[in-house]
């Protein structure tokens, strides 16, 4: 009875110790953090599990060397055996915390709320993949340690082994699709196809890369509706990537206008927008007559911005202040449709002839027109007409 409790308060010992020294260490990290990013990253992700692990395999110690009496007894043995996978397991979480660490002071270097940002939502992408990946291997490994402390799983592993070409074939086949998406990721993580926080149109819709891991891509789209879509997609189908080489973009405004629209006015109000709001990034301003058939031309205002969002913005706002500007300032650029009656004063070609009563040409038996007085001439009808009265009144007075 007397060794039993030896070995309780031996485990209890060692706990306390341990727990000392980690309380030890962490007040000195924490202290440290002040001057350190790693030192701050450590206190705040690696205390618990340094905690953690140190206690276990203090107490599996202890528990070891003060049970010697009891040597190849079930007990012993249980005990032990359940020490050595929480410390395995203790361990795995430490080794986890540690790999964190050095990610987030990795990723701690390059930030993203700048404009010029590409390189480091590269970085971030590429890290976040393979924390996802380390920690699932670690996992794994955890698990197939823990499981080889078993001598009945020792025992199958060389039939395991011998057969893991086979194995690896069927898993293969069984998990085509999921090994697809995988490989997918790794790739999209090194090709530099898409990383996070780029702007992307897929399926038609517009949005930022969200979240992206081994198996499927976070899509938030402008109305903050989430799409999601398997790695592979962006491996096998086409898509658009705005910011893959850098975050400004362009994009335009159009107008179908009448042809008396004043161009360069037009284009000096474009300039004076432009300069006039924080939107435009001062690289292109242009405005230009793209189209003039059908009866308008097609004016179209191309900008730039520094961002998709900041250019989605100034691309309202041109269209908005253009809008206006021809409504109030030149109403006859506006959109109509035109229909020629006729202009008998324009001096053009293709406009209409007033109609004239035709000249009547004398006969060889007529009298030239010098010669008649009632006949003949516009004034000799005139005359006549003052004489005699017209040939409509003659007619009505037969009736």
């Amino acid at each position: 009875m007397q060794s039993y409790v030896v070995t309780i308060a031996a485990a209890l010992a060692a706990a306390a110790i341990a727990l000392v020294l980690a309380q030890v260490v962490h007040r000195v990290t924490r202290r440290l953090g002040r001057r350190s990013l790693l030192m701050t990253e450590l206190t705040e992700h690696a205390h618990r599990a340094f905690q953690v692990a140190l206690t276990v395999a203090a107490v599996q110690f202890a528990v070891r060397f003060s049970t010697g009496y009891a040597i190849g007894s079930p007990w012993r043995q249980f005990v032990l055996h359940t020490l050595v996978l929480a410390t395995i397991a203790a361990t795995a979480w430490l080794v986890a915390s540690l790999l964190v660490v050095a990610e987030d002071t990795a990723l701690a270097r390059f930030r993203v709320d700048v404009p010029n940002n590409r390189h480091a939502r590269r970085v971030r992408t590429q890290v976040v993949l393979l924390r996802r990946l380390t920690i699932a291997v670690i996992v794994i490994l955890t698990v197939g340690v823990m499981l080889m402390t078993f001598p009945a799983v020792r025992g199958v592993g060389a039939g395991v082994l011998t057969s893991a070409g086979v194995i690896a074939a069927v898993a293969a086949l069984a998990a085509q699709s999921l090994l697809a998406n995988v490989f997918a990721g790794l790739q999209l993580a090194f090709s530099d196809a898409v990383r996070l926080d780029d702007v992307v149109v897929v399926e038609g819709e517009w949005g930022r890369i969200e979240e992206l891991t081994l198996s499927y891509v976070v899509v938030q789209i402008w109305d903050d509706r989430r799409l999601i879509l398997p790695t592979s997609y962006f491996t096998s189908r086409p898509f658009q990537n705005w910011t893959r080489t850098e975050a400004a973009v362009l994009g335009t405004a159009e107008f179908e206008l009448d042809w008396a629209v004043p161009v360069q006015a037009m284009r000096e109000e474009l300039r004076r927008l432009c300069e006039g709001t924080e939107l435009w990034d001062g690289r292109v301003c242009v405005l230009q007559v793209t189209d003039a058939t059908g009866g308008m031309v097609k004016v179209r205002a191309l900008v730039s911005a520094a961002d998709a969002g900041s250019l989605w913005d100034l691309r309202c706002l041109v269209r908005e202040h253009l809008v206006t500007w021809v409504r109030d300032q030149r109403p006859t650029a506006l959109p109509r449709l035109r229909a020629e009656v006729g202009d008998t004063t324009g001096p053009l070609p293709w406009q209409a002839v007033p109609l004239r009563r035709p000249v009547r040409r004398a006969s060889d038996t007529e009298a030239p027109d010098d010669a008649r007085v009632f006949g003949g001439s516009d004034d000799g009808e005139a005359r006549s007409e003052v004489f005699v009265g017209s040939r409509e009144e003659h007619a009505e007075a037969r009736r």
